[in-house]
């Protein structure tokens, strides 16, 4: 592990947080309850100890989820915007650190997929699908 500081936020700001170092863990989950929550097609998860982690603005508008039954799954997220936010793992032993939520580069890049039985039934590949730079043109438009 490096001594590399990286920042992140929620979209309006008020929760900001830093961590100093990864597990070395930073992985697609395509499980359905990461799917709902991100409302998208898997979540980007990063995970860092405890101790690399901190709170630097906010703290106090983070609201926590978790269900009784899930041994692992928690979730975060900003009582002002409701982004996605970093969550203590049930078992204390890890922060999960949704990937969006990083305001640089955390020196890692993921290397794997999980829960790809769970996987949405409308998942298309990424590399698969036509790429844009910003929004595409319109259909049809007269430019």
């Amino acid at each position: 592990m490096s001594d590399y500081r990286v920042s992140g936020s929620c979209l309006c700001n008020s929760v900001t947080y830093e961590i100093t170092g990864n597990l070395g863990i930073f992985q697609y989950c395509h499980c359905s309850r990461c799917r709902k929550f991100t409302g998208s097609a898997f979540a980007a998860n990063m995970f860092v100890l405890p101790e690399q982690f901190r709170w630097t603005k906010g703290e106090e508008l983070v609201a926590r989820f978790a269900l009784p039954e899930a041994k692992h799954f928690a979730t975060a997220f900003c009582r002002h915007c409701g982004s996605a936010l970093p969550w203590m793992a049930q078992t204390g032993k890890a922060v999960v650190v949704p990937a969006g939520t990083l305001d640089g580069d955390p020196q890692l890049r993921p290397t794997q997929n999980i829960f790809c039985a769970s996987r949405a039934i409308w998942f298309s590949d990424p590399d698969s699908l036509a790429s844009y730079d910003e929004l595409p043109p319109r259909p049809n438009s007269k430019g």
